[in-house]
């Protein structure tokens, strides 16, 4: 061994965090499973929001482009620090590339050292689901048992498989404007057991569906959804309008159902309700979980989950991969820290390394 490499000092315990690569996250869902990992992820998004007043919270940072998004999502809570980057260039996947890419840090309030980095493309596919469904549990129909997914991208069968995990659901009407993505779904999730129709329109999609999915890519202003499509008594978990600019409902849809969302002040700007005034009411879904709130009140209520993500979510999808760790052991040691003997001598410990 050379003498430099003899004396240059090795990293101490305290430089290393945990990080959950790709490739980890993958066998980390496939050794829980992936519908029982749905219900565990969704029970920590669901007890997070039970003590929603206890976090620090804010909207999204946005930094919007041409091509697309780049944010930054934050949120605390006393003892824990979580935030996550994510894109959404919907012009992606013509070059190959993935619409949504996210990685995430979870973090000690008490001494700022990240106790987690992990990616987030897979999490934030899986928990985007759990909460979709976890909503359905307090606004769906009771015995709602067919969904339809409009727009079958990365998210479709995530989707599918939170809503059979969670509520039951395992017959699905499937609609995209490009077959080949519904062929794709439906290959998938007739593997994994669901009975699935390939349908040739969105109004077909919709036909004898309790709840509907919206899931589209497109930053645009689009009418996914026509008034005349959506009966009395149904569900709408509308989750692709997810920034300025984008929406997928026809505005009289909104007009007649009841709005349940994550944080006001973010969806207003990003969600279904840019196209409603400021004052418009609005249920926040975390006081429904907390019984001060009404969810689905009877059977002819629409509900409308005007989902757009938020912090929250992904602070409990972190915090949850954290503990399964502990059990799971599919993560890599990463020296990511500083640690110098002293810790006023960081230029000495970069002299010592020589």
């Amino acid at each position: 061994m050379p003498p430099a490499a003899a004396t240059r000092p090795a990293p101490s315990d305290l430089a290393f965090v945990p990080f959950v690569s790709v490739d980890n996250m993958m066998r980390l869902v496939n050794a829980i499973g992936v519908e029982p990992f749905l219900r565990e992820l969704a029970a920590y998004i669901h007890a997070d929001f039970l003590r929603w007043p206890e976090f620090d919270k804010t909207p999204r940072v946005a930094s919007h482009s041409r091509d697309g998004v780049i944010e930054l999502m934050p949120a605390a809570d006393a003892r824990h620090y979580g935030f996550k980057y994510v894109n959404g260039h919907p012009k992606n996947m013509r070059e190959g590339y993935q619409t949504v890419t996210a990685f995430g840090v979870l973090s000690s309030v008490a001494n700022g050292y990240p106790v987690l980095l992990s990616e987030m493309t897979l999490l934030t596919a899986l928990r985007t689901a759990a909460t979709s469904a976890l909503a359905a549990q307090f606004l769906a129909p009771r015995d709602a048992d067919v969904m339809a997914m409009i727009g079958n991208g990365a998210q479709c069968e995530f989707q599918a498989l939170a809503f059979r995990a969670i509520n039951g659901v395992n017959r699905l009407r499937l609609y995209d404007i490009d077959p080949n993505a519904t062929a794709k779904a439906v290959r998938n999730l007739t593997a994994q057991g669901f009975d699935v129709v390939h349908c040739l329109s969105a109004e077909a999609a919709v036909e004898g569906a309790q709840i509907i999915t919206t899931c589209t890519a497109d930053k645009q202003y689009a009418t996914i959804l026509t008034d005349n499509m959506v009966g009395s008594g149904v569900h709408l978990n509308a989750i692709g309008g997810d920034c300025p600019g984008k929406t997928e409902l026809h505005r009289d849809i909104l007009l007649r159902s009841d709005i349940f969302v994550e944080y006001p002040p973010q969806t207003r700007i990003e969600g279904e309700l840019q196209q409603l005034p400021k004052d418009h009411p609005v249920t926040e879904l975390w006081s429904v979980m907390a019984g001060t709130a009404k969810g689905r009140r009877d059977g002819k209520q629409i509900t409308l989950f005007d989902s757009v993500g938020f912090a929250i979510e992904d602070f409990s999808a972190l915090r949850f991969v954290r503990d399964m760790l502990e059990t799971h052991p599919h993560f890599d040691r990463l020296d990511l820290l500083a640690d110098p003997d002293d810790p006023r001598d960081l230029f000495g410990m970069l002299i010592r390394a020589r």
